[in-house]
């Protein structure tokens, strides 16, 4: 019997080659879940259909993914079983049965992603592959000026990593928050859908701002130019989490 199974996965994605399928690597989060049930099921062909794209070395603690499997299974043993042969840095935390037209991208409202620095002199030991080490404090006050700047819907052409993208570029960010903990700081993302490395470099952008190579009123140029090369630097991958996926 067909169903419509719906998951919440977490992973480190420091070994990965991002979520996506890629060629000539089987090192994918899409990959290894794929693997995984065409073994549970002996069959073939199944296709892991996920909120996002997560890149190569960003992680996430609960990625929304679907596929429809023919089995009677339930959604407690297929969690199990998973749990049991996927390897250690991903987890299947919670399986579920949806409807058959539950689709976890074309049905997500939202998303939100969050970015962790580490400020100071001390290594950052345990965290070192989850946070963009800083070697100097930035003006948290100036980058959550210029973050006020990118809330909204606008054309964020300048902040997307593909240079090639023809579909729209147009996103709605209505929240991004900025906090400090300790030698940690946190960038706080929400909007409806992001474009091909749009926090890291929203992030990157927001950074040099912190440091006084941009002021807050660029933001502004920044968007209205619709050119990559106005924005900031790319903050690396493995600062970056998808914390959650929206759904009504």
């Amino acid at each position: 019997m067909k169903k419509n199974i719906k998951m919440i996965i977490s992973y480190d994605g420091t070994r990965y080659f991002g979520w996506e399928h890629q060629p000539n690597t089987d090192m994918t989060i899409q990959g290894k879940l794929e693997n995984v049930l065409n073994i549970m099921i002996a069959g073939e062909g199944v296709t892991v259909i996920g909120a996002g794209r997560t890149d190569a070395g960003v992680h996430a603690r609960a990625m929304t993914a679907n596929v429809i499997l023919d089995t009677d299974m339930s959604c407690d043993e297929i969690r199990i079983y998973m749990n049991r042969y996927l390897p250690e840095d991903i987890s299947v935390n919670k399986v579920t049965e949806a409807s058959d037209h539950f689709h976890s991208r074309y049905n997500a409202k939202g998303k939100t992603y969050r970015y962790t620095c580490w400020v100071g002199d001390v290594k950052p030991v345990f965290d070192r592959k989850y946070v963009s080490v800083l070697d100097k404090q930035p003006d948290v006050e100036k980058m959550r000026e210029a973050a006020e700047k990118l809330i909204g819907m606008h054309d964020y052409k300048s902040f997307c990593g593909n240079p090639k993208m023809k579909k729209s570029t147009v996103r709605v960010v209505d929240s991004i928050r900025i906090e400090e903990s300790g030698n940690y700081l946190r960038l706080y993302f929400h909007g409806n859908g992001f474009l091909q490395n749009m926090v890291r470099i929203m992030t990157g952008t927001l950074l040099e701002v912190g440091f006084g190579k941009k002021k807050p009123e660029d933001i502004d140029t920044i968007i209205e130019g619709k050119d990559r090369q106005l924005a900031g630097f790319t903050a690396e991958a493995k600062g970056l989490t998808l914390m959650k996926v929206d759904y009504e």
